[in-house]
Formats: C-alpha cells, structure tokens, sequence
C-alpha cells in the first residue's frame, strides 16, 4: 500500500509540470508577427470596428424612425 502512495504522489506533481512544458514547448512553435505586421492588423482591426460601429449606428435610427413613425402613426388614429 506505501509503494502505490509513493507512486501516485509524483504522478500529480508531473502532470502539472508535464502540462507547463507541454504549453512552453507549443509557445515555442508559434510564428508571431512581426512589429509591423501587428500595427498593421491591429489598424485592419479598428477600422473594421469603426466601420461596423456607423453600420449599426444608421441601422438603429433607421429603424428608430420607423418605430416612431408607427407609433404616431397608431396613436394619430
């Protein structure tokens, strides 16, 4: 019975350093991007949410100014 507690206590202690080394070594493996392909992106990326931000914008007052017209419309009757 003490040889398998002896057994399982390092088990647990290596999955832990096992799943560090294993995380360390897949770091390793990623091709980052260089400082001008990330200011790059990151323009690409402001862009497109300010894009989309006025996007949404006109379609919320579009669709405000219908909601409204609807209701004076109704309550007009």
């Amino acid at each position: 019975m003490a040889n398998e507690a002896e057994k399982k206590a390092p088990a647990e202690e290596n999955a832990l350093v096992r799943y560090f080394r294993e995380t360390r070594g897949e770091i390793r493996k990623v091709t980052w991007p260089t400082r001008e392909e990330a200011w790059r992106l990151t323009a690409i990326v402001l862009g497109v949410t300010a894009a989309f931000a006025v996007f949404l914008w006109a379609v919320d007052a579009l669709f405000s100014s219908t909601i409204r017209w609807l209701i004076e419309a109704l309550v007009g009757l």
